[in-house]
């Protein structure tokens, strides 16, 4: 599932496909994508119009024009392509608009669970207003402010959007697996210690992830290693615990992760 990093990857590629490019023609391949606005709309409202610089917000992309913006979401399979017309279309191409330049944005989508979007800044403002800050840009004081006082466990905060934008569920994994923090510890529980290792890890670990363009399946990462056939700790080599937390399937290492810290409580 695209998560920060991968969105902050379709950033750049929408930056450099189609920023300052003026959008000739929209092809709407499936309507089934398209939230709150028809196919016909879309190429009316769009065409002519120039991309300006596009934003991050969490896991959403906003592809601002110089009238109305394009908000998009990936779900679980969505993707952003930059092509030429003369590439052939792919199976699961759902929009495509074709800026100056010769080139393509082709969002693609195989499961199709969110999509586009099209709004005005009071739209913009309605989508948006329930999240929480974004992940990429948090403070240690700000990520103490999200935990604060949660009944919670630590995944389901880290997951919940509305408390924290961007992370999805490799990503929290991976930096619990850092932190060394038990994905079901109660997010208001933690000591001071343990604010400081989660924040210091989640922005490490964020960093990385960018620069990837992906959560990155090293080996040298819990990523890399949790669908192993009898997967083991990278750090540790313990036998790796699955469940299901949260709703999704969770992966830690039962001796660097403790579900109950030393003298301290779950």
């Amino acid at each position: 599932m695209p998560e920060l990093p991968d969105v902050e990857a379709f950033r750049g590629i929408l930056a450099s496909c189609a920023q300052g490019r003026r959008i000739r023609r929209t092809e709407v391949y499936d309507a089934g994508v398209l939230h709150g606005v028809s196919a016909g709309r879309l190429r009316r409202e769009l065409t002519g119009r120039r991309f300006a610089e596009p934003e991050r917000r969490g896991k959403w992309l906003l592809a601002r024009t110089d009238g109305p913006t394009v908000l998009l979401h990936f779900g679980m399979t969505g993707e952003l392509v930059c092509a030429t017309p003369a590439e052939p279309a792919h199976a699961h191409d759902r929009v495509v608009f074709t800026v100056t330049g010769g080139r393509q944005l082709r969002y693609r989508d195989q499961r199709k669970l969110q999509g586009l979007w099209l709004v005005d800044e009071a739209g913009l403002d309605r989508m948006l207003r329930d999240q929480g800050p974004d992940a990429a840009t948090l403070t240690r004081k700000g990520c103490e402010a999200v935990l604060a006082g949660r009944r919670g466990s630590l995944k389901s905060v880290l997951m919940d959007q509305s408390a924290l934008a961007g992370l999805g569920n490799l990503l929290v994994d991976e930096i619990l697996w850092r932190a060394r923090l038990h994905p079901a510890r109660r997010a208001g529980a933690l000591s001071a210690d343990e604010h400081g290792r989660l924040h210091t890890e989640l922005r490490r670990t964020l960093r990385s992830a960018v620069r990837a363009g992906r959560v990155p399946p090293r080996r040298s990462w819990l990523t890399g290693r949790r669908d192993d056939p009898g997967a083991s700790c990278p750090r540790c080599g313990t036998a790796l615990c699955r469940k299901r937390l949260a709703g999704r399937g969770t992966v830690w290492c039962p001796h660097c992760q403790p579900a109950r810290p030393a003298g301290g409580e779950t």
